[in-house]
C-alpha cells in the first residue's frame, strides 16, 4: 500500500499528521510531508485515517 500526495491540493489543515504522525508530516508552511514510501505493514488503518480525513482530498490510497 502507498499513499499518494497531491501537493497541489494540499492546503495544510493538519489533519492528516495529527492523526497519523509516523507517516505524515509538515513542511515549514504547514504543508502534508509524506514520511514512507510503503506503508509499514499494521500501520494501514492509519494511513486509511490520514486519507479519509483530509478536506481537500489532497491524499489517496494505491494498495
Amino acid at each position: 500500500m502507498r499513499i499518494l500526495l497531491d501537493t497541489e491540493r494540499c492546503q495544510g489543515h493538519g489533519r492528516c499528521y495529527s492523526l497519523a504522525p509516523d507517516l505524515f508530516d509538515s513542511d515549514d508552511l504547514g504543508h502534508c510531508v509524506l514520511l514512507v514510501d510503503e506503508v509499514p505493514a499494521g500501520a494501514e488503518a492509519d494511513a486509511r485515517s490520514g486519507v479519509d480525513n483530509c478536506p481537500e482530498q489532497a491524499l489517496s490510497i494505491a494498495e
